[in-house]
């Protein structure tokens, strides 16, 4: 999968590149969403581990990011060291951490018991407060408490990113005008996904994002398959035919806003060199 010459680049905000289905091809992958036109990724954080893990990527490769934070469905788990963790990471690899997350509510799976997932996201939260980053947020069946906590613990004037959104629109709509902005991903390819393109299609172009969630929710043509940053394009190309515009605006606004939101500039990627 080629770029056309002289496209504008492309950064794919949540991908978990730490995970075991990209094990001993990492630098091939990169390489892909290079020749892709994808120019930087962002590595998400769901526990201490992963979020380390993330941090040695992006160490390694410069237009790798990272991210630091729990998931919901560990919450259960969380203890006050794990939180510390965090924030430590998050003050000792500034230059690698650009948000606390994959943090929220997930009451479809509910593998944590509700009231403890509020108390963590809460939590954590306040850490991105105190860190003066944004946020990620996963809310999956949680609209209503996840909109309560925001607005109760907010403002947050680095904002943040409702990951993957699947809320109706007029949910995605006080999401924004709480400073948040909202990435859509491959399950806008989906013949089906009405609600999740009636966002991509409707809300304002300075608060879109796109986004793999790889290695998961592979888009059309590779749905079903591993996701990975390179098929960010087809999620593009897709978007880009919902709002009648074309890939180049939409790679140009939603990498001035990603980049806006993580408060840092994406490089050519390459590997480091120690």
């Amino acid at each position: 999968m080629t770029a056309p010459p002289h496209a504008s680049p492309l950064i794919d905000t949540h991908c978990h590149l730490d995970m075991s289905q990209y094990d001993g091809e990492l630098e091939d992958i990169i390489n892909r969403a290079n020749t892709g036109n994808v120019a930087g990724i962002v590595s998400i954080g769901i526990d201490v581990s992963s979020s380390l893990a993330n941090i040695t990527i992006a160490r390694r490769f410069s237009c790798v990011k990272a991210t630091v934070g729990i998931h919901p469905h560990d919450a259960d788990k969380v203890t006050d060291r794990e939180l510390a963790d965090l924030i430590e990471l998050a003050r000792a690899h500034q230059d690698e951490v650009v948000a606390v997350g994959e943090i929220g509510l997930d009451y479809f799976k509910a593998y944590s018991k509700p009231e403890i997932q509020r108390d963590v996201f809460r939590k954590q939260l306040r850490i991105a407060k105190q860190l003066d980053l944004p946020v990620v947020i996963h809310d999956r069946d949680a609209h209503q408490d996840c909109f309560t906590i925001v607005k109760e613990e907010g403002p947050f004037p680095r904002g943040g990113i409702m990951h993957c959104f699947t809320g109706a629109l007029h949910w995605a709509r006080r999401f924004i005008d709480e400073n948040f902005a909202l990435s859509v991903g491959g399950i806008t390819t989906f013949p089906n996904a009405k609600t999740v393109r009636e966002i991509a299609t409707h809300i304002p172009l300075q608060s879109l994002l796109l986004e793999t969630d790889g290695p998961f929710l592979a888009p059309v043509p590779y749905r079903g398959k591993r996701n990975e940053p390179a098929y960010l394009v087809e999620i593009a190309a897709l978007v880009a035919k919902l709002r009648n515009i074309s890939i180049a605006t939409l790679a140009h606004a939603t990498t001035r806003n990603a980049q806006r939101i993580f408060n840092c500039r994406f490089t050519a990627p390459s590997e480091e060199t120690s």
